[in-house]
């Protein structure tokens, strides 16, 4: 009898940590204690020389501490090993970091781009002095601690987010430095809720990717850079695969994609070689850390199947 489901070899279960993601323990230990310390310098200097700009930034770097706090305890709790409940562990909680890092800083851009406007009816004079030192020490601050997430960045949208939020900062902060210098020679009240509209863009802008990616891991759709029709044409190709369907790839993680597919063969005497070279390739050419390939035998009725298959 045959049913197409051979459990002693027809199915390929492979689990690789190469690409897991790295700790980061020491950066993110650096990071969060020199951004707690900036946020202490803003509001107080903010406060003293009554600066909206600083104070706004001041916000936006205190959820920059959050967040960091939040990506790291991600990242953490992703080294868990799995149990009899959480089969995959916690490696979905980076995907929840991520999107916890882009809702919350667009709620609190939002807060803050309108008290700006409020300041365009009632400007207030501004100590432009303390905008630029103080912005200055921002500048450094925030660079170095983007550079500290600078060699992540591309393979994990945890560690991304954490970059792009450092590096808006620097520039931002950069910004500022501009605008107490024109306060400084023009006196111009306007320009501080100006920048902080300035400011609110571009964090809304270099968030709106993070954003984007993070809610369509958490919706499991196909991770960015993952070419499903590329797959889809090569498990096609393979000598004896006549139909392909049921296939699903998603996001495991923000650095781990998972991969399962139904192949339908005219022969099967050599499952283990086939689903070893599938394996291989996917992960070396397509990034798939986990797949799960599932032979079928061509008289196997399959429930999954679609009308019309490849």
């Amino acid at each position: 009898m045959q049913d197409g489901h051979d459990h002693g070899g027809d199915q390929a279960h492979e689990h690789r940590h190469s690409h897991g993601p790295a700790s980061y323990g020491k950066a993110f230990a650096i990071g969060i204690s020199l951004n707690i310390l900036f946020v202490i310098v803003e509001v107080s200097f903010g406060i003293k020389g009554n600066s909206l700009a600083l104070l706004s930034d001041a916000g936006h770097n205190l959820s920059d501490v959050l967040g960091l706090v939040v990506a790291w305890i991600a990242i953490l709790l992703g080294k868990k090993r799995p149990s009899e409940k959480r089969t995959y562990g916690f490696k979905s909680s980076s995907i929840l970091a991520a999107l916890f890092n882009a809702v919350f800083l667009m709620a609190a851009m939002g807060g803050i781009a309108w008290e700006a406007i409020q300041r365009f009816r009632d400007p207030s004079p501004v100590t432009g002095i303390i905008v630029i030192v103080v912005a200055l020490i921002g500048i450094v601050i925030n660079g170095i601690t983007a550079l500290l997430f600078m060699s992540g960045r591309r393979g994990d949208l945890n560690i991304k987010g954490a970059f792009l939020h450092m590096a808006a900062d620097a520039a931002v902060s950069f910004g500022v430095v501009i605008a107490g210098i024109l306060m400084l020679g023009f006196g111009w009240t306007w320009i501080d809720p100006a920048v902080s509209l300035i400011i609110c863009l571009i964090i809304a802008v270099s968030t709106w990717g993070l954003f984007r990616d993070s809610i369509e891991l958490a919706l499991n759709a196909v991770p960015r850079g993952i070419d499903i029709h590329a797959i889809m044409e090569y498990l096609g190709s393979l000598p004896t695969v006549t139909e392909v369907h049921d296939l699903h790839i998603w996001g495991m993680s923000t650095t781990e994609a998972a991969l399962t597919v139904h192949l339908v063969r005219s022969k099967t005497d050599d499952n283990d070689s086939l689903l070893q070279t599938i394996d291989k390739h996917l992960h070396d050419h397509f990034g798939i850390e986990h797949t799960t390939i599932q032979i079928e035998k061509g008289s196997y009725d399959c429930s999954l199947a679609p009308f019309e298959t490849i």
